[in-house]
């Protein structure tokens, strides 16, 4: 047990699922004074962040806010918001995300019916057309568009659509698509979408962004049961975050300077462009593709299904990926991800996301890894990577 200050802690370069680097500028505005989560100051930076926060889901819904939680918060609050005893929830799982959306839906007393899908491939629009028509009385459609553990985009505006057409609300995970690729709530006709502030906004953890549609809202206020959660329920939350009725009511202690952090990573995003950022994680995700390809490794996904913000990187056989890892972590600062559930010790889950989508962190990420197989025994084709990527990237 430590009984001092802390010492000073290494330098990583975060380039696994999540978190991302920081920028300068985030770590400064966490530092700024701490005022009253009631103050008139920061009642005022409250609107902006919800301002921004429509900006980055690309919507004009009202309850747009972030959850003074993680994304795990975040789901959470979609789940026993709008989910009740008793009724059912069509639950799309091709990953291990989906099946925390299942352990929610049944938490909160309801049916989770299950749309299975391989790990690796998109949820099926097919199957999700099946389950909607072969099933009575479902309140909604539950889906991951960015699955975390895989690195696989599923269509969310056809997968929406569905929903619409079939009457039934929709309950959307972009935790980690959020700032990477399109996320178009309203376009989609989305109703509860949540995502988190440690990967593509390149925010510290600990807050969830959320954003719920006038038919959610509508929803929450006709349950019949109170929701489960105190601290989640939105009917209370509402009120501190919208000022309905002129006033601010006390509900929590909001974490002032982890959202003055948030305020700073969104105006980032607004100023650099939501298009820009979107092909910025493009751009960069055909650089290491390249790069590891040129290598010699491969990757796990189709490319019409990879997130360019998480790469699923295959790992050569007689590999040991856990080594490798340590490798990268103990020479270059740098840290990864392993792979879960199915596909651990068969992947590495490397990150661009938020300001570490940036060519140094592509070229330093290729050179560590290269160094870090050669001194495994893997066999790689040595002195191919860098020039690949650079040639990609415009570089060479």
């Amino acid at each position: 047990m430590r009984n001092q200050s802390l010492p000073d802690l290494p330098r990583r370069i975060l380039m696994g699922p999540g978190p991302s680097d920081v920028h300068p500028r985030v770590l400064a505005a966490l530092a700024r004074p701490t005022i009253g989560h009631l103050d008139p100051e920061f009642v005022a930076l409250m609107d902006d962040i919800k301002a921004l926060l429509r900006y980055a889901f690309r919507t004009e819904n009202a309850l747009t806010i972030p959850v003074s939680a993680p994304g795990s918060a975040g789901m959470e609050t979609c789940f026993v918001n709008l989910i009740e005893p008793g009724e059912r929830v069509i639950v799309c799982a091709n990953g291990v995300f989906g099946g925390r959306m299942k352990e929610n839906v049944e938490r909160c007393g309801a049916q989770a019916i299950m749309v299975q899908d391989e790990w690796g491939k998109a949820v099926d629009p097919a199957k999700v057309s099946a389950a909607l028509k072969g099933n009575a009385n479902v309140k909604a459609l539950a889906f991951v568009h960015a699955e975390t553990s895989t690195g696989v985009q599923s269509d969310a505006g056809a997968l929406c659509k569905l929903a619409r057409a079939a009457g039934v609300l929709t309950i959307v995970d972009t935790v980690t698509s959020l700032g990477g690729i399109p996320v178009e709530t309203d376009a989609w006709g989305a109703d509860a979408v949540y995502s988190g502030t440690q990967k593509c906004l390149s925010c510290p953890p600990g807050l969830s962004p959320v954003t719920f549609s006038t038919q959610a809202v509508d929803a929450i206020k006709k349950r019949k049961t109170k929701v489960q959660s105190w601290f989640l329920d939105l009917s209370l939350v509402m009120n501190y975050w919208t000022g309905q009725g002129g006033t601010r009511t006390y509900h929590h202690t909001a974490p002032v300077n982890a959202l003055y952090g948030l305020h700073e990573a969104l105006l980032m995003l607004r100023e650099e462009g939501l298009e820009a950022s979107w092909k910025r994680h493009g751009e960069m995700h055909a650089a290491l593709v390249a790069g590891f390809e040129a290598m010699g490794l491969k990757m796990k996904v189709e490319p019409a299904l990879r997130l360019p913000q998480l790469n699923a990187v295959e790992v050569p056989a007689g590999v040991d990926e856990a080594a490798v890892r340590r490798q990268l972590l103990a020479s270059f600062n740098l840290e990864v991800g392993a792979g879960l559930g199915a596909w651990a010790g068969k992947v590495w889950r490397v990150g661009l996301m938020g300001q570490s989508a940036s060519p140094v962190h592509v070229l330093t990420c290729l050179a560590a890894f290269e160094s870090a197989l050669q001194a495994g025994g893997a066999k790689i084709n040595a002195g191919k990577a860098q020039a690949a990527a650079r040639s990609r990237l415009g570089l060479a």
